[in-house]
């Protein structure tokens, strides 16, 4: 599942090392953060200073879930973890405790990104290494190449959405222009000819 988190406001209840990559995916994702912990890490202070994040210099209150789409926990406190996971799950607020699988609604996966094209690996939470060892691997085979071939396919398709034409038609011509055979026809469109002068 992939979810839309651009306005959405979300927390972080946690501000160090773990945290923070939880911290900036939110971000990137387009979320207003709002981060709760006593203590923060240099670059979580940096993210509060731009006004990137909202830092709580505090620990957790029931309040804080209050509006909340979704909650990340990064804490070193098992209590603590326990008791935000708690309250979240009474609230109806989406919850993950970091490396705490039993106490997660969803995972955070580890994703292939190129552009608009998102390749996530999940393994429940059992192995995170594995993951990104499988990540690694897709990042080799899925090459830069294909952020703007997903842009030229994006502009055919809507190109085609325009045309009418019967459905099937539309939908076998919409599966040929996304084949491994239109990618490589891509690339040597894109690529200049090996060893010309």
């Amino acid at each position: 599942m992939f979810l839309k988190l651009a306005g959405r406001r979300c927390l972080v209840v946690g501000a160090g090392t773990i945290a923070l990559p939880k911290i900036e995916s939110l971000l990137n994702a387009g979320a207003q953060v709002l981060v709760v912990a006593p203590q923060a890490g240099e670059r979580v202070r940096q993210l509060a200073a731009g006004g990137y994040v909202l830092w709580e210099a505090r620990d957790f209150r029931p309040a804080d879930l209050v509006g909340i789409f979704l909650a990340v926990v990064a804490t070193s406190s098992r209590e603590t973890n326990d008791f935000v996971f708690r309250e979240a799950v009474g609230l109806g607020v989406l919850c993950n405790v970091v490396d705490d699988p039993e106490r997660c609604d969803f995972y955070y996966p580890a994703v292939v990104r190129r552009g608009q094209l998102q390749i996530a690996v999940s393994t429940g939470g059992l192995s995170p290494a594995l993951a990104q060892r499988i990540r690694q691997e897709l990042e080799q085979h899925f090459e830069m190449e294909y952020e703007a071939w997903l842009e030229e396919l994006a502009r055919a398709r809507r190109e085609l959405l325009r045309r009418p034409m019967h459905r099937a038609r539309r939908l076998l011509l919409l599966h040929r222009l996304a084949s491994r055979e239109a990618f490589s026809e891509f690339r040597r469109r894109k690529r200049p000819a090996q060893g010309s002068a």
